[in-house]
């Protein structure tokens, strides 16, 4: 499996706190079938204000640790970009951390609020998809509004983004009404792909083996093969990948 959505990288959001922590995450994902994973910190500006000199600066500290530790997992670097206006500023500075490319566009990683759409959403949405950036929404089935009105969901995706669920809603770790939602998703044929959006062993683990069994069983090994494998090494495919031992990901 190919995990898109991860806060991996130690220290710098509210993922993982050490290196320990972040060595057993990777040690955990592997467990559990992940063969290749994106590390997406957060830039939310005033909480996390990452940026890409200080992600690449970790991330070449995590990479060189899981070398040492000779862990087999192929490892790249983007970003999970809160929605705000200065991500136009960031844009045009050529700063956004793309996953890959979805859609002959970049892909951006453009994560809502828990608690709403904000105002102005729309107009962003566009003029992202109009300067060839690709918004794809982290785990909406657990944007509250979007739980009050499933209607919200057909708005987003006719301005044009595309959807990422979270492993978890559909494992049951987050509450009801996000896993009802993902399961809904699912059904009306509204997900790009799962990922994982790991935090921590404890609480937040990476959960992709279990949601991909539960997606296959209920919808078939095909359906489940691609949304956590085709569609996300379709976007990820251009991305500076780092192999961490020999291993290296099939092609097929």
């Amino acid at each position: 499996m190919i995990d898109l959505h991860s806060h991996i990288l130690p220290g710098i959001d509210d993922g993982a706190r050490t290196m320990d922590d972040a060595l057993a995450l990777a040690r955990h994902s592997v467990r559990v079938g992940v063969s290749a994973m994106v590390c997406t910190p957060h830039i939310h500006i005033g909480t996390f204000d990452n940026d890409y000199s200080s992600i690449k600066s970790t991330f070449d500290y995590f990479l060189a640790a899981c070398k040492a530790a000779d862990i087999p997992l192929m490892l790249s670097f983007a970003a999970e970009v809160r929605i705000c206006p200065e991500v136009v500023d960031l844009a045009k500075e050529n700063s956004l951390p793309f996953i890959g490319q979805f859609k002959n566009k970049d892909a951006l990683l453009l994560e809502l609020p828990h608690s709403h759409i904000p105002a102005g959403s729309d107009t962003l949405i566009k003029w992202l998809l109009n300067n060839g950036i690709f918004p794809i929404i982290p785990h909406p089935e657990r944007n509250r509004e979007i739980q009050a009105d499933y209607k919200k969901l057909n708005w987003l995706k006719n301005i044009g983004c595309a959807f990422q669920i979270t492993a978890g809603s559909l494992t049951g770790t987050f509450k009801s009404k996000a896993r009802q939602l993902a399961w809904y998703m699912l059904e009306n044929d509204m997900v790009a792909y799962v990922a994982s959006d790991l935090h921590n062993i404890h609480k937040r683990p990476n959960e992709m083996k279990e949601a991909y069994e539960l997606i296959s069983q209920r919808f078939g090994v095909d359906r489940g093969n691609a949304l956590f494998y085709k569609v996300p090494k379709l976007i990820s495919q251009n991305l500076n990948w780092e192999n961490t031992s020999q291993f290296k990901l099939e092609s097929s």
